[in-house]
């Protein structure tokens, strides 16, 4: 059976699901109030801008639902993940501010201390505090302790996994490279195995407490749908309060997983794993559907490009190469660094009867855009005493402006340079580097970091590649730098002048989420 066939049957079984859900959901006695949009955002993990709505040699898709998504509403083909890695990114996207603002520079931890700075603000608090219900199923990885939880942080209900899927063992490992062993059953058997998490098992939370652990990874995909489903149902029939939702997915980090019942040759796991994404999707697209809940914007983008040391289980960047790291320097161009290939992300936008179907934008635009352009939306103003870098895109959804930012800075994501810094500059079509390097590739090798004093400048408009600078002895060259020079000190003039916070990365062993400390990896029977 080809996998976009098994993904509509599948479908059939989620109608059931969602009949079930909503039988079970009570109705409160509530006046609806004055009608304000839904919003769900759905976040894929280190998925590439060439995994979805390409064209493919047999015309076949594993993603019927997403491209069903794009061609409803708008699909964006210049929009960028704030950073090229998992905390800075969502961090950014929650408070619309770069990682040297709300302090987020680069990833937490399994013992993390603290997480996005409690005095950060985020897109959910404000919309809790205007009257939405906030519901956030899947990856967090902003802080897991005490005041650092989702649901200290403006969500009524939280479920999902606390950081990454690879940041802890499971019984039954998913797709990876290397292969990561199973999780101990004995406190007696010692075992390490180099780049995988032995020592405790991953968690399932819901709201504050550890339900499951370690988690079964190759249910996750029905497990997240049933949650999500019944929390569209519990604000729209119960609260009948507008919602917020925000999906995080697993999919497309690794270990990979998908439905036990696609028939997956170890050639093609990748696409099992995009299929199983795009049925989530799907269920999620049904149950708006069966509500009728037409005033619901739907957000589909990434955190961040593909994690291209995992070979055959990463996904793929399209023409965004970083040729010249590559062929040159070394090493990777996608996950972790500035090229192209790190931060460009398959994006689209749906929204019945204001969004044009079928339309498309090439605006520079960022995930740092969702947090006003939702605010402005609903309604609802953000805090005035900081100062943000995301802009409000209502026009550019609704209408058919094109006017997105004039420049865009790309903060080093671990492949090079200081956590967080803002040393590559798009301004239009152009992009500017002062340092460049490379991630580990699929062969292992990784590019050493370079400075540039003399930055090296692309015109993304005849090379998306980004494989031969323009010539600084040009005068070409000496106009856009000139331009550059002047964004860049800008923003940081305006950083530095701004109210900035600091992110506590202290990790200790005690913040380490375990149900059962005297069981190996802390293991513990379903609580659920």
């Amino acid at each position: 059976m080809k996998m976009a066939q098994f993904g509509l049957c599948l479908l059939l079984l989620y109608s059931g699901l969602i009949h079930h859900i909503k039988s079970h959901i009570k109705q409160e006695d509530k006046t609806s109030e004055k009608e304000r949009p839904n919003f769900i955002i759905i976040l894929a993990d280190d998925i590439g801008w060439g995994d979805l709505w390409v064209n493919r040699p047999d015309n076949s898709t594993p993603t019927p639902w997403l491209d069903s998504l794009m061609l409803k509403g708008k699909r964006f083909t210049d929009f960028h993940s704030p950073a090229s890695t998992c905390s800075p990114s969502r961090a950014a996207l929650l408070t619309g501010r770069h990682g040297l603002r709300n302090g987020v520079t680069h990833n937490f931890a399994v013992g993390s201390v603290g997480g996005l700075p409690l005095n950060e603000t985020t897109l959910a608090e404000l919309l809790h505090e205007a009257g939405y219900y906030t519901a956030i199923i899947g990856k967090w990885h902003l802080g897991h302790n005490g005041s650092y939880n989702p649901v200290h942080r403006g969500f009524d209900y939280y479920f999902g996994i606390p950081y990454s899927n690879d940041m802890g063992c499971t019984d039954k490992p998913g797709l990876d490279l290397p292969s990561c062993p199973p999780c101990l059953h004995s406190q007696y058997i010692t075992r390490k195995h180099e780049e995988c998490y032995s020592k405790v098992a991953l968690p399932l939370m819901e709201n504050e407490i550890i339900i499951e652990q370690p988690l079964d990874t190759w249910s996750l995909k029905d497990r997240y749908a049933t949650a999500a489903v019944n929390q569209i149902f519990t604000a729209s029939i119960s609260k009948k309060q507008p919602f917020l939702l925000y999906v995080a997915l697993a999919h497309m980090h690794v270990p990979l997983f998908h439905n036990a019942f696609l028939n997956v040759t170890t050639q093609d796991p990748y696409t099992a794993s995009l299929s199983d994404m795009d049925s989530l999707v799907g269920t999620i697209m049904q149950a708006v559907s069966s509500e009728q809940l037409e005033n619901t914007l739907i957000w589909f983008t990434g955190d961040n490009g593909p994690w291209e040391q995992k070979c055959q289980f990463a996904g793929n960047v399209g023409p965004f190469v970083g040729k010249w790291q590559t062929s040159r320097a070394g090493g990777g161009s996608a996950k972790r660094t500035t090229w192209e290939g790190g931060h460009r992300v398959p994006t689209a936008v749906t929204w019945p009867k204001k969004i044009k179907p079928n339309s498309t934008s090439s605006a520079l635009l960022s995930g740092l855009d969702i947090f006003p352009t939702i605010l402005s939306l609903a309604g609802v103003k953000p805090p005035s005493d900081r100062r943000y870098d995301g802009i409000d895109i209502t026009d550019i959804l609704l209408n058919d402006s094109d006017t997105g930012h004039k420049s865009l800075m790309h903060p080093n994501s671990g492949a090079a340079g200081q956590f967080g810094d803002l040393q590559s500059v798009r301004l239009r079509h152009h992009k500017a580097f002062y340092i460049t390097g490379g991630s580990v590739a699929c062969d292992g090798g990784s590019g050493q970091q370079q400075y540039h004093n003399t930055p090296l400048i692309f015109d993304l408009s005849l090379d998306e590649a980004e494989e031969t600078p323009l010539n600084p002895e040009s005068e070409v060259y000496r106009s856009v730098l000139k331009e550059v020079e002047r964004e860049r000190e800008a923003l940081l003039w305006d950083i530095a002048t701004d109210k900035v916070s600091s992110a506590d990365y202290t990790v200790n062993p005690a913040a380490v989420p375990c149900c059962q400390p005297h069981n190996p990896a802390c293991r513990c029977h379903s609580l659920k």
